[in-house]
């Protein structure tokens, strides 16, 4: 991949909390209009990777560049700058109740005053409309919608500002499967709309297979396996096998209390 054709760039980066090692040379590549999913199990890095390259966590050591711009320690202007780029759809949706649908939407854009109430209240109908929620769901609350509403409505919310990037954490958690493929099938088609890479991290496989142009594995604090998704089952690779295949015995192994 060369570098014009790279949004994301990770290189031996490093993330520890006291002893305990989480990202151990992670590296990872993703391309202009690629949509990367990154699978493994539980608290083996994955959302403190995606922290890492959001600025919510600081990097140890390593290379974090975004359209070849280096994050890793750069000042507050240059991380503001990049996070412009950013959308995020967080997992379980992470919206505010006590704020309308449309407000929930066009949160960041009101936040920083980048348009006024009615300007956001016309963005708000619009990026619902592009999730298939109508105007009148943008006048309730979230206690108001179902799972997958919500689910949408955070959606909305990553597209409002038409970013470069949107990471996905999780999209599917707590969605029966129907409304995850019903998701899947929506995150194909918004990031084809706005035109958007796409950074995503699950352990769901059949999300991982539909919405991905190419999956990594992390283990251990590194990127173990990487290839287009139509190779992921003939990687090659024991721990990408037998995480896939949900087996119990395998390279990887679970703590279990007796």
């Amino acid at each position: 991949m060369t570098e014009n054709s790279t949004k994301i760039t990770l290189r031996g980066v490093h993330k520890s909390f006291g002893s305990k090692v989480v990202l151990n040379g992670l590296d990872l590549d993703v391309g202009v209009g690629e949509s990367v999913v990154v699978i493994g199990g539980s608290g083996v890095g994955k959302s403190v990777m995606l922290k890492c390259i959001l600025g919510l966590l600081d990097a140890d050591t390593g290379s974090i560049r975004v359209d070849n711009e280096e994050v890793v320690g750069s000042g507050t202007k240059t991380r503001e700058h990049i996070n412009r780029k950013f959308g995020m759809l967080f997992q379980g949706a992470a919206l505010f109740d006590s704020l309308p649908v449309w407000e929930n939407v066009t949160f960041g854009l009101l936040a920083e005053k980048r348009v006024t109430r009615d300007e956001a209240r016309e963005i708000g109908t619009a990026k619902l409309a592009q999730v298939g929620l109508s105007a009148e769901v943008g006048e309730l609350h979230p206690a108001e919608l179902s799972g997958g509403m919500q689910k949408r409505v955070a959606l909305a919310r990553a597209i409002a500002a038409d970013p470069e990037v949107i990471f996905f954490d999780e999209p599917t958690t707590g969605l029966d499967p129907i409304m995850a493929d019903v998701i899947n099938d929506l995150i194909i088609k918004i990031t084809r709309e706005v035109g958007a890479t796409a950074l995503s991290i699950t352990h769901d496989m059949a999300s991982a297979r539909k919405i991905a142009h190419r999956i990594a594995m992390i283990y251990e604090g590194k990127i173990i396996w990487a290839g287009p998704v139509g190779d992921i089952d003939t990687s090659g690779n024991a721990h990408v096998d037998q995480f896939i295949n949900g087996r119990a015995e395998g390279p990887i192994k679970m703590a279990v209390r007796a």
